[in-house]
């Protein structure tokens, strides 16, 4: 098992089935359209899905993030950050404990997407390289019924 730690007295390692629960709070907090405590649940048994977590010596979560591996490619599912911890280097030091774990899998590219308008995900991506490879018009649905264009961005693991 790999943990990475962080200057936040955090640390990141592997999600575990009991974390389902967290997991989908947060990202019901983050996105529109929250996936379920048992999606989440499948996702963390999952050998292609994994998902990691930022959290104290107590276990209590901060946030987390899901990959996908696809061979060559691993995509970034999702990542979110409970509010309390956010501007903190949460999210930045997820990424970078998913670098490391892409980097010891046969992955030579990571892709993800974001909504156009999220602009803190942006900036925190942007830090991290990756650079606009398409979008999708009309893609992420909104509270409003005004859809969101995504962002597609991607860049190498190396």
């Amino acid at each position: 098992m790999n943990f990475w730690l962080s200057p936040t007295t955090l640390h990141v390692e592997p999600a575990q089935g009991s974390d389902a629960e967290t997991i989908a709070r947060l990202h019901a907090e983050g996105f529109y359209r929250g996936w379920t405590r048992e999606e989440f649940a499948a996702y963390v048994a999952g050998k292609d899905t994994p998902i990691y977590v930022a959290c104290d010596s107590r276990r209590r979560i901060a946030g987390f993030a899901m990959l996908r591996h696809l061979g060559e490619e691993v995509e970034l599912i999702s990542i979110a950050v409970d509010r309390k911890w956010r501007n903190k280097g949460v999210g930045a030091q997820l990424m970078r404990a998913l670098f490391d774990a892409a980097r010891m899998s046969p992955a030579k590219r990571m892709l993800l997407e974001v909504a156009a308008d999220n602009l803190s995900a942006l900036k925190l991506y942007g830090k991290f390289g990756f650079a606009k490879v398409g979008e999708r018009k009309g893609y992420y649905p909104r509270p409003d019924g005004t859809p969101a264009t995504a962002i597609v961005m991607a860049r190498d693991i190396g």
